[in-house]
Parts: structure tokens; sequence; C-alpha cells
């Protein structure tokens, strides 16, 4: 028994070394603000690239942030490699500034556009890729949008919004608190007018902390489905039917913004693309299970847009 066993255990080594030389991967520094990964499939001279660009917060190049771990950014490019799609995924340059305990108090939602701007910039001068994908993940999506235009060759929309910021979020507010709608909108009024306050409720200090107003006032500048009618590349706008943050109306929104897009609702699929079959406690303990896998459809749907 005891030989069996250890046969058993040599050859699931030797399985998983195998899948692991399907694709290479590098740790690369594009610049002072960005480092990331890059996963090279073994068995393609000259692949396509797909860049992902994480959703909001200080968020790392595997999705995760200090208490939240899903890895969905992670298993999405080792999904895509695996199909022989190059990936680069990176941490926001957010995330080195807290790990340096130098958090710059200034920064702008267009700092990761740029960021995002100087990822396609530094591939596409290498000329080692086919064609170059922006795949953004809920902010990451607008950030992309903005990128990709005139730079990239197709852009990719996972639970991106279509509505303005202050608008998404206020839907938010009326559907959990309502109590505070009055108190948002009028807070909202003021960032437009390009000033700050303190004058909030206590409850909307994760929103409204004095720090981030001037970044959401950047934020809120940007209009998705604006944005989306001048994106003249193949594009691709996916949600779930079970994401908590992001509705399925927000992907219309930019589908119809764009008709030559394509529009993929993928069944029980929730914000961090994983599938739920449960209530909304299931939908939130899973943004910190990582063991669960992604969203049986989603691979297939970017994989076939991609080698389209």
């Amino acid at each position: 028994m005891k030989t069996y066993l250890l046969v058993l255990l040599t050859l699931c080594s030797v399985s998983a070394i195998a899948q692991e030389q399907d694709y290479s991967s590098q740790d690369l520094v594009i610049n002072k603000h960005i480092e990331g990964t890059l996963l090279l499939p073994n068995n393609k001279d000259k692949p396509n690239l797909a860049i992902i660009i994480a959703g909001s917060g200080p968020t790392d190049r595997n999705g995760n942030q200090n208490f939240l771990k899903s890895n969905t950014l992670k298993k999405l490019a080792i999904g895509l490699t695996n199909n022989n799609i190059a990936t680069f995924r990176y941490d926001k340059r957010i995330v080195k500034q807290i790990r340096e305990n130098n958090v710059d108090k200034d920064i702008m939602f267009d700092d990761f556009v740029t960021d995002a701007t100087s990822v396609i910039d530094y591939f596409k001068l290498q000329g080692k890729y086919n064609k170059i994908f922006i795949v953004g993940h809920s902010q990451g999506s607008l950030v992309g949008m903005l990128a990709a235009k005139d730079r990239a060759d197709g852009f990719i929309s996972l639970a991106g919004a279509g509505q303005t910021i202050d608008n998404v979020i206020l839907e938010q507010v009326e559907k959990t608190a309502p109590q505070f709608t009055e108190d948002t909108k009028r807070v909202f009024k003021i960032l437009k007018e390009g000033k700050t306050t303190t004058d909030y409720p206590i409850a909307l200090s994760s929103i409204f902390n004095l720090d981030v107003q001037k970044f959401i006032m950047n934020w809120m500048t940007y209009n998705p489905v604006e944005i989306m009618k001048t994106l003249d590349m193949p594009s691709l706008i996916i949600n779930g039917t079970k994401d908590l943050q992001v509705s399925e109306a927000e992907a219309t929104l930019l589908k119809d913004a764009s008709p030559k897009a394509e529009l993929k609702i993928i069944e029980n699929m929730n914000h961090v693309l994983v599938t739920i079959l449960g209530d909304d406690l299931e939908n939130s303990k899973s943004y910190n299970e990582s063991q669960r896998p992604l969203a049986s459809e989603l691979i297939d749907s970017i994989v076939l847009f991609i080698n389209k």
C-alpha cells in the first residue's frame, strides 16, 4: 500500500509539473509605479496578449485586497494562458504605495489611466504579440476603455458600469441604505461643483472620506457610455446575473452605446466572476473564497472573442 501511495503521489507531482509547463511566468517592472506578472504560452510564437486591469480599491495583480482574497484575476490569467493567450496583470500603483508606506494622498483616477496606457505602450513597443486586448474588471473597465482607445486591438469589459460612478453609488445606496439617499445626492452635487465637504453622515464615510473626494470628482467626470461610443475596435461586454455591485442593466447600457459590441450575460456569475447558486450571503462570502473556480462560460467566451 505504501508503495502504491508513493507511486500515486509521484504521478500527481509529474502531472502538476506538466501542467505548469504549458506556460512560463515572468515578473516585470513596467515603470516606477507598475509591476506585474506576464504569462506566456509555451507553444505559441507570437500569441495574442490580454492585459488585465483590476477593479476599485487597493487591488493587486491577483485581484486581491488585504481582507479579500478571491484570486479572481490570477485565475483569469491562468485560464486564458492555458488557452494560448499571453496575459499580463499588474498591481495598481496604490498597492505598491501601501507596501512602501508612502501613499500619495493626491492620487487621481487619471493616474490609473496613465498606468494602463503605459502598460499598453510597453508591450506594443516590443512587437512580440499578434494583437493586444484590454480586459478591464469593474473600475478597470472604465480605465481600460480610456487606455484602449487608439492603442489596443480589442476591449473586454468584465462587470463594468455603464453609468457615471456617482449614479452607480447612488443606486447602491438606494438599494442598501435608502435612508441616506438624499444625503448622497447632496454630497455628489457639492462634488460636481468642484468643492469638498465634511458634512455627511458617518455611515457614508467609506464613500465620502475627505481624502478620496477629489479622486471621486475626477472619476465621475467620465461617462462610460460616451467613451464606449468612441471605441473603434471589437468589444465584448460581460456581466453576471448574480452581480451584487454591477447589474445587467449596466452592461446593456454599454452594449447600446456600441451596437457592434458583443454582449454576454452569464447565468449565476457574480462580481468576482464565480458561480453562485445560493443567496446573497453565499455571494458575499465568495469574495474571500479563493478556492472557487471561475464561472465555466467566462474563459470560453473570452477565448472565442480574442481568437476570432
